[in-house]
Order: C-alpha cells, then sequence, then structure tokens
C-alpha cells in the first residue's frame, strides 16, 4: 500500500463511506435499533470527512508560491478540525434520538440480516483504516492518520452497537438500546475533542518528535569534525512537511565561500538522512 498516494487512499475511504452508510442505513431500518442508528450517522461523518480530508491533502501538497513560501502543509490541521466538528454534531444527533426512545420505547425487528450488515461494514472499516494508517505514515499525513484513528473508533463503536443490541434483544430491557447509543455519542465526543485538540496543537508550530529530533542532531554532529559546532536547533511541523534551523558556528577565519559550501552540505544531509528541510546560520566560533 506504500505506493498509493494520499489522494488515492482517500479515494478508498470514501468509496467505503458511502458503501458503510448503505449497509448500516439498512441495519437500522431492518431492526429499528437506535444503536445501529447512531452507528449509521457516524457513517455519514465518516463521508463528510473523508471528503474534506481528501480536499485538504490536495491543497496541501500544492508547490510553494510567493504568498506561502513555505508550501501550504498546515492545511491538513483544518481537515482534523473540520472531522471534530462533524463528530460532534453527530454525536449531539444521536444523543437526542437516544433521548426520544428512552422516552418513547420501541421493540426492536429482526436482527439477523441487520446485524449481519452492520458487523460486514464493522469490517469494511477495518480494512481501510489499515490502508489509511500506512499510507499516512509513509507520506506524514496527519489528514490520513485522522481518518484511519476515526474509522477504528466507528469499529470499535460498531462492536459495541451489536453486543447492546444483543444484550437488548435477549434480556427484553429495551432501555439497553438507547443507553448503548448514548454511551456511544459520548465516545465519540472524546475522539472529536482529540482531533480538535491536535489540529490546535499542529497550527501553533509544535516542535517534531524527540526521535526526529534524534536524527536531525546525529547527521549535524557527523560535520562536527570539520571543525564546526552547532547550537540553538529549532524544529516545526506544517502537515507533512517537517523544517528545522540551526546556528553553526565556524573558526573567524574562514572564506565566505568556504562557510556557505558547508553549510549547503549540511542542509542536504540533514534533509536526506532525516526528512527535515534545515536552514542554517553562519556565525563566528568566537
Amino acid at each position: 500500500m506504500r505506493t498509493l498516494t494520499p489522494q488515492q487512499a482517500l479515494l478508498i475511504s470514501l468509496l467505503a463511506a458511502l458503501t458503510t452508510i448503505g449497509m448500516k442505513t439498512g441495519a437500522w431500518w431492518l431492526t429499528g435499533s437506535v444503536g445501529y442508528l447512531s452507528d449509521a450517522l457516524e457513517s455519514l461523518v465518516n463521508l463528510a470527512g473523508a471528503s474534506f480530508a481528501l480536499l485538504m491533502v490536495s491543497f496541501a501538497r500544492a508547490p510553494a508560491d510567493p504568498e506561502h513560501p513555505y508550501g501550504h502543509g498546515k492545511a491538513e490541521y483544518f481537515s482534523a478540525a473540520f472531522e471534530g466538528v462533524m463528530i460532534f454534531i453527530a454525536a449531539l444527533a444521536i444523543l437526542f434520538a437516544a433521548g426520544e426512545r428512552l422516552l418513547h420505547p420501541q421493540p426492536l425487528g429482526e436482527l439477523g440480516i441487520g446485524t449481519a450488515l452492520s458487523v460486514g461494514a464493522s469490517l469494511v472499516n477495518f480494512a481501510v483504516a489499515r490502508i489509511l494508517f500506512e499510507v499516512g505514515r509513509a507520506h506524514r499525513s496527519l489528514a490520513l492518520e485522522a481518518d484511519a484513528r476515526h474509522l477504528m473508533t466507528d469499529v470499535w463503536t460498531t462492536a459495541g452497537v451489536v453486543i447492546g443490541v444483543a444484550l437488548a434483544s435477549a434480556s427484553g430491557l429495551g432501555w439497553l438500546d438507547p443507553l448503548i447509543a448514548a454511551a456511544v455519542a459520548l465516545n465519540i465526543l472524546r475522539e472529536g475533542w482529540g482531533l480538535i485538540h491536535r489540529s490546535v496543537d499542529g497550527l501553533m508550530d509544535r516542535a517534531l518528535g524527540a526521535d526526529e529530533i534524534e536524527r536531525i542532531e546525529a547527521v549535524l554532529a557527523s560535520f562536527t569534525v570539520r571543525g564546526c559546532r552547532f547550537a540553538n536547533l529549532k524544529t516545526r511541523v506544517a502537515g507533512a512537511m517537517h523544517f528545522a534551523h540551526v546556528d553553526i558556528r565556524l573558526p573567524g577565519d574562514w572564506t565566505v565561500a568556504r562557510a556557505h559550501a558547508l553549510a549547503d552540505e549540511v542542509e542536504r544531509a540533514v534533509e536526506t538522512q532525516a526528512g527535515a528541510r534545515l536552514t542554517t546560520h553562519v556565525e563566528p566560533a568566537d
């Protein structure tokens, strides 16, 4: 799956969302379960999230221009925030439906085919989530990873709904069905908050992870035998693009040409070996 582009992976997610919406809506229609209704509503969020993610990922990978000299990578954070907001809306709709069913209980319909449809939809989501995780990590795409995490939450949500509906049917305790639906809503509210928090954190120029910083430092350390030292390393993430800045301290008797050549070599090495775009500032060591 590493050969897939982020856009291709999101197109698969879109097709999967359309498929699971049909399957889960059929499960709700056959059973009358508000738990299955909550599951179908979350699939609508998957469709909206994947659609917006596709738009933002395409925009994020547009080349830099005079108005955006560092590229458009941060557009992916808007995708995660949008999906978080959509999750909040879906959760409120689920809570409303669960409250109405608690006040006006209704018997559940035929569970066999409905449950099979819901389980089948969950398997589709699981397979697509694995694809999105792999492609997202390969291309360092927050939008794909956010969509994958949402789909995995959907998988666990479906498992909880199926168990809750089965218990309600077997025990005759109809209130278990809307209770499970309310629990689903609270769970996806938590996920929505996590996505919004992560997107806001990214927009505030979060530093690279500790392992990535260690790789950059290792590359820089390999140049110290050339008579230079490094200081004030700073890093930041902008979607799939990773940036770093460092001061290079050189002997004062070096020529400008020699210092420039070394700075270029360091920048190329960091981008090649650590995957970050490095900018340097040359200072005399003394």
